[in-house]
């Protein structure tokens, strides 16, 4: 039995006791001990859990086989110095197999170029097939490299990326969502994220918009921001990772990809650009996401000169009933809807548009009709609420990237989930014929059927086969009953 505290409390229930854990955090004294614990615990917890090694390798190419980790990797360099990347990664499949080195980063620290085009050097001379880059830098994808390396060192060997956030959201979707199945390996996995979410690990998320987010926010407002301003750069690319950040912890609370949507005609360089004329022009950050499954992508406005924070949703409307009867289709999924949404209808054939809150909408559901033609069609219907921007740098409270997320988590939950899309009703049949009577006009249905021969009539159905002589079977008369004997 636990012996008792002061005040009769059990010793063992004091909230300062610190658990045991698998993968401790207690003891960590710097960022180069955070590298290396945190290499080694990702390192072996990808080797012991089957499912989860597997997953992290297909995000970075690596074929399936049998996995092998390592840390503190010493390797000689061309010029003779030893170098020691943070692991290595071995799969084998048979006679063949794929190695790769892997390269460590936690808390602010960003990669650098310099270490990477030397591991790629090395990677190449020890014929490994890649280098894999970890770091807190949030990117779209694996082969969105945050560093600028020599593009003819990639002839050989391939450079990927991977976030801890990216990491964490592989490690809590296999756990939570998709499963373990063996409980051991499933208890240590479990461990791992533990791990990851402590704040000394220095596997952080999205930490805040950077030193330069205060004057950039505020020379937007004022119109004066010009891209060679000092920090809009930095603040664009911020941006881009926070919306990374915000797909990725959708994932993790979904239990399914939810992925950044950018615009059709613009990628890489180009989509950056655009958000940075976006910026200086109109002081507005904008970012786009998809929910599988969901109504349709989710749109994100952050205006810097309105100092708000805009959620936005299209949905198409129905393709057929009276124009009245499709905004009474949208209001009657909007009934726990908050009443400042704003509702905009769009309709065929024109750049018109009419738009009112969802209380205006409510008394008096004509104000959503087209103005020159209310028999006009709507189209689709957007969405969309607006709430305060947060203000501060940082994670706090009125910070802007605590309200951004909480605002994107609430428009979701309280709203997008719930939309249903429209659905066509499935095509009819027509009306059977009453039983009994001719299908039509063909002279071949009216004529006396032959079943009043008799010991003759037609098979069932023969009738209105569509047969031009049908068929008959003929069946003897039936025996008279047997006399009883009684």
């Amino acid at each position: 039995m636990a012996a008792a505290g002061k005040g009769g409390q059990s010793e063992t229930a004091s909230d300062s006791w610190m658990p045991a854990r698998l993968i401790p955090v207690a003891g960590i004294r710097g960022q180069e001990e955070q590298e290396i614990r945190g290499a080694s615990s990702l390192l072996a917890v990808m080797g012991a859990v089957d499912e989860f090694g597997r997953n992290i390798l297909k995000e970075i190419g690596a074929p399936a086989g049998r996995i092998s980790t390592f840390t503190e990797v010493p390797l000689k360099a061309a010029d003779g110095k030893t170098l020691r990347p943070d692991g290595a990664i071995v799969v084998e499949r048979g006679k063949t197999s794929w190695r790769c080195l892997v390269e460590v980063k936690t808390d602010n620290a960003p990669l650098k170029a310099e270490q990477v085009n030397a591991y790629l050097d090395l990677a190449r001379e020890h014929n490994f097939d890649s280098l894999v880059t970890i770091s807190n830098q949030i990117t779209a994808g694996p082969e969105d490299v945050p560093v600028e390396v020599d593009g003819r060192k990639l002839r050989s060997v391939k450079l990927v990326h991977l976030s801890w956030w990216r990491i964490l959201t592989e490690a809590v979707l296999q756990h939570q969502h998709r499963g373990v199945k063996d409980p051991d390996q499933a208890w240590i996995l479990n461990e791992l994220i533990a791990y990851l979410e402590h704040e000394k690990s220095g596997a952080v998320g999205f930490e805040d918009m950077g030193k330069q987010w205060v004057s950039v926010r505020n020379a937007a407002r004022n119109g004066t921001l010009r891209p060679a301003d000092g920090g809009v750069q930095d603040v664009v690319n911020r941006w881009e990772q926070f919306m990374e950040y915000l797909c990725l912890s959708l994932s993790q609370d979904l239990g399914v990809q939810v992925v950044s949507v950018q615009s059709r005609a613009k990628d890489g360089r180009a989509w950056t650009d655009a958000l940075l004329k976006s910026l200086c022009d109109d002081g507005k950050l904008t970012g786009s996401f998809r929910v599988p499954d969901a109504v349709g992508p989710i749109d994100v406005e952050a205006d810097l000169r309105a100092r708000q924070t805009r959620t936005n949703v299209k949905v198409a409307a129905p393709k057929d009933g009276r124009p009245q009867t499709r905004i009474n289709w949208i209001l009657r999924q909007l009934k726990k809807a908050p009443g400042d949404l704003r509702i905009e209808t769009h309709f065929a054939r024109t750049k018109e548009t009419t738009a009112a809150l969802l209380t205006e909408a409510r008394e008096d559901t004509t104000t959503l009709l087209s103005p020159a033609d209310p028999k006009r069609e709507p189209r689709a219907f957007t969405l969309s609420l607006a709430r305060p921007l947060g203000t501060k740098r940082g994670r706090g409270e009125r910070s802007f990237v605590l309200e951004t997320r909480r605002q994107v988590v609430s428009f979701y939950g309280d709203l997008v989930e719930n939309l249903k899309a429209w659905q066509a009703k499935a095509p009819k049949l027509p009306d059977a014929e009453p039983e009994g009577e001719p299908a039509g006009d063909d002279p071949r249905l009216s004529e006396s059927p032959p079943s009043a021969l008799p010991g003759v009539r037609p098979p069932e159905g023969a009738l209105g086969s569509g047969s031009v002589v049908p068929a008959f079977r003929v069946e003897p008369p039936e025996s008279p009953e047997t006399p009883s004997l009684d």
